[in-house]
């Protein structure tokens, strides 16, 4: 049954976290412990034993190992669904319907059909659903799409991003992220936040065309590497370029934007302008932070889905991500059918 209800200020919220994989004991309960309004009352996880080392860790009274479980407590007030790509979907759509708001870890779903299915439930439910797509709450990232919808660096005509991880942090073959039946492979690791960013940035323009290439060189059945070309409304186009499989020291991760009257870009963060036949940089000087751009952007997409749920900030349901799973869908039939695909 839903439970919608408007929360007492000083309540603390009751949050449940689905899968205690890395993203959940790395970043998010370790945050969650830091906020004084916010009690981390229950954990699941397929795997009972993890769990309940998990709950011990960060002192958390609740273990369950299926979602299910989880949900019967009627005082949770949010959920976040940390688990392999396959399960968002049909986890962010039990907790809606118990009546819980959720944060879901990307992507929402592995196929438009699901996508639009979890859609459909939050709208049914009146639940609040958000997905934790963490770059957009990066300093560098909200200032350089200021720039961009000020018109400040001109009309766009490409933006590019790349994401290269070492070869030496590829996932295991264990892992989910190697299992195409889990929703594996770089393009949906990686490549779905790449696509993402890039199209936040430019206020999520309609795709209208684009090619595919997914390389799986070690032939383990998931894409290794990924390079997608694509022509967006508006006389734009967009590349983007992700790997596993980079022999270097470090990570490459860059996105550029192009513009008629400058540029601007992230890693570094950059911001160039032509006045009067110079190019002068105008790269605004960002507040000081105590912690990496990384951290700093989960604690304040935290912070943010925590004011949802208590009903001080409204959040539209994230209907974009029609856009983006539309997008990897015809990805994958471009690279299968080695052709152009119309949108």
């Amino acid at each position: 049954m839903t439970r919608v209800f408007a929360m007492a200020k000083d309540k603390s919220v009751q949050v449940g976290i689905v899968g205690c994989g890395a993203i959940a004991q790395l970043v998010h309960l370790p945050l969650l412990q830091e906020k004084e309004n916010v009690r981390v009352a229950a954990v699941c996880d397929q795997n009972l034993a993890k769990a309940r080392l998990v709950a011990e860790r960060f002192e958390i009274a609740s273990v369950h190992s299926s979602v299910g479980r989880l949900l019967e407590d009627t005082s949770l007030d949010a959920v976040l669904v940390c688990t392999p790509n396959h399960l968002h979907a049909e986890q962010a759509e039990a907790a809606l319907k118990a009546g819980t708001d959720v944060l879901c870890e990307r992507p929402l779903g592995t196929s438009l059909e699901q996508v639009v299915q979890t859609l459909a439930v939050a709208k049914q439910t009146g639940q609040n659903l958000m997905v934790a797509n963490n770059h957009r709450f990066r300093p560098d990232a909200w200032a350089l799409r200021r720039f961009i919808q000020a018109g400040e660096l001109g009309e766009i005509f490409h933006i590019h991003s790349t994401w290269q991880r070492r070869r030496s942090r590829r996932p295991r073959i264990s892992e989910w992220r190697t299992s195409p039946e889990q929703g594996g492979g770089v393009l949906m690791d990686l490549g779905v936040t790449n696509i993402d960013a890039c199209l936040w940035l430019l206020n999520y323009p309609v795709a209208e065309r684009l090619t595919a290439y997914l390389l799986d060189r070690d032939e383990d059945g998931v894409d290794d590497s990924a390079v997608v070309l694509m022509r967006l409304e508006g006389n734009l186009t967009c590349g983007i370029e992700v790997s596993w499989d980079l022999a270097a020291m470090r990570d490459r991760h860059m996105l550029v934007a192009l513009g008629e009257l400058g540029m601007g870009s992230l890693s570094p963060f950059m911001v160039q302008r032509e006045t009067d036949g110079k190019v002068i940089d105008v790269t605004p000087r960002l507040a000081p932070g105590i912690e990496n751009m990384y951290t700093a952007s989960y604690r304040r997409e935290l912070d943010y889905f925590f004011n949802v749920v208590r009903g001080d900030r409204d959040e539209p349901l994230p209907t974009e991500q029609e856009k983006l799973m539309g997008i990897v869908d015809a990805c994958y039939r471009s690279s299968r059918e080695g052709r152009e695909i119309v949108l």
